[in-house]
């Protein structure tokens, strides 16, 4: 990235995958997720094209690229109304972790069916009692011989249903201090002693959120990644990327409604004149559209220092993109949503459906809350607050 530009190659990055997911469109993605179905069509294609694993070295079928490009991707495709939270999930946050931290096996093992699509990989860390604290995980993970076992819950975990790998984040007991540290393991979602419920969510998505059962789970020696006391390091390796991903989801989600909203406001005719010549209908989309270009530019600025590897101001950076993408698709949404009138309520102009959607940023994965809490203790000094 050169003087606030993307380089010419994500440019045209940017511009092939968009003309991919327009083949799909906004329509088909409804139609998928209120039949129940999946869009493995679509991931798959994107797998074939080089784009899923783009920012995967390429001696194991990825792209070779960076942050900044798999989040481009998923921008892209939210834009074009199929945002896709598994391309935040297998290829960003596992893919990353196990790119940086894994042995050279489990490397070879696991990064090319995340590349291709064939072996997407879920992430759990959320617990019902441990949301935001994560120190208060109490998933645990015992040697026993050669092996481990894992025993806790997970709660909205995304994707299990279609991933044949779960990240899981548990805790082991340090042999010295007796305290227990984050760990991340592999683990097969066939394996004995893992099951899954579905949570009904009001989101219009094909992808499903899961509580996750983890009932005494045995693992071979080699599901640890990474360095047993290196897990804090290497769990937070994941984080800045899952942010970046999630500001890239926000931002083209904002780009998607307010693209609708201003064709609709040029088309849609009252008192002898296009509404979108009024400023009660212009303005608001004008400022959902600038603060949504000031999120892209951070965002832009965030995946830049994770690629420098400068993860200390790459974490204040994600966590401000992420905090400003998601307000930005609220603005942008619900401007969309006014702009349509009651047609912004039907199921045939598809703009409620993005309501939840874009309110779900500002939740998840981590809650804007913590992110003011985390900008105003770290980037301000002031006192920890909670």
């Amino acid at each position: 990235m050169t003087n606030f530009t993307e380089s010419d190659e994500r440019i045209e990055l940017r511009r092939q995958v968009s003309k991919l997911a327009k083949g799909y469109g906004r329509e088909w993605f409804v139609e998928r997720a209120r039949a129940g179905e999946k869009t493995t069509e679509l991931w798959l294609e994107i797998a074939k094209a080089g784009y899923l694993g783009i920012n995967i070295p390429e001696e194991y079928g990825g792209g070779g690229g960076g942050i900044g490009d798999v989040a481009a991707v998923c921008e892209e495709l939210a834009a074009q109304g199929c945002p896709l939270l598994m391309m935040v999930v297998s290829p960003a946050i596992c893919g990353t972790v196990i790119a940086r931290y894994g042995t050279e096996e489990q490397k070879q093992r696991w990064l090319p069916g995340i590349c291709d699509g064939t072996a997407t990989m879920a992430f759990a860390i959320t617990e019902p009692d441990a949301g935001t604290n994560s120190h208060n995980i109490t998933t645990t993970a015992r040697r026993d011989g050669d092996e481990w076992v894992l025993k806790g819950q997970k709660i909205y975990i995304s994707g299990v249903d279609e991933a044949e790998n779960v990240l899981v984040v548990a805790r082991t007991q340090d042999a010295g201090t007796g305290k227990l540290k984050p760990c991340l393991f592999v683990v097969p979602t066939d394996s004995t002693g893992f099951e899954f419920t579905a949570i009904p969510m009001e989101i219009v998505s094909p992808e499903k959120q899961f509580q996750v059962f983890i009932d005494d789970v045995r693992l071979p020696a080699d599901a640890l990644v990474g360095d047993e006391d290196g897990g804090l390091v290497q769990l937070f390796a994941g984080l800045n990327p899952e942010r970046i991903m999630a500001a890239s989801f926000s931002t083209g989600l904002a780009r998607h409604a307010l693209e609708k909203a201003s064709a609709y406001a040029k088309e849609r005719t009252v008192f002898k004149a296009p509404i979108g010549s009024h400023q009660a209908v212009a303005h608001p989309l004008a400022m959902a559209h600038i603060e949504n270009e000031l999120a892209r530019l951070m965002t832009q600025k965030a995946s830049a220092l994770v690629d420098a590897g400068d993860d200390l101001a790459a974490g204040e950076a994600a966590n401000m993109a992420k905090y400003a993408a998601a307000e930005a698709a609220v603005h942008a949404v619900d401007a969309a949503v006014q702009t349509h009138g009651g047609n912004g309520i039907t199921q045939e102009y598809g703009m409620a459906g993005l309501l939840v959607a874009a309110r779900a940023g500002r939740i998840a994965p981590v809650s804007r809350e913590m992110i003011l809490n985390f900008v105003a203790m770290h980037s301000l000094g002031l006192p920890k607050s909670y």
